[in-house]
């Protein structure tokens, strides 16, 4: 088997499908979290005619990047005749919230600590 096909089809113990993508891998790139900001603002089902406008790329271009999206559980997705229609899912951002405030807190705590330091070196002369 393939690498590519072992990435697809990997599931875990229990025989559930893992998304092909995380969600660090999926916000790695600018234009889709360009295009989670543009989902987010609009706050509605938009059209990948409605979403190509707003980029200097192609619609196949756009097209690969809300796959990205949509693999990580970023983006849904539902068929309106022809059309199909993105919407921006933001619960899998909770884990990048959860990651990010730890880090947060990390640089919160050595800023203080350096602070600390420097007025005690103050006093001192």
């Amino acid at each position: 088997m393939s690498k590519k096909n072992s990435l697809q089809s990997s599931k875990d113990k229990l025989g559930v499908t893992e998304p092909q993508h995380d969600v660090f891998q999926a916000i790695a790139d600018s234009t889709r979290r360009s295009l989670l900001k543009l989902l987010a603002e609009a706050d509605k089902e938009m059209s990948i005619t409605a979403i190509t406008e707003h980029f200097p790329i192609s619609r196949t271009g756009i097209n690969k990047h809300l796959q990205v999206l949509s693999e990580a559980g970023l983006v849904s997705s539902r068929k309106v005749g022809r059309e199909t229609r993105y919407k921006i899912q933001p619960d899998p951002l909770t884990e990048l919230k959860q990651w990010l405030s730890f880090f947060e807190q990390y640089w919160e705590t050595k800023l203080s600590a350096l602070k600390e330091f420097l007025e005690t070196d103050e006093r001192e002369t």
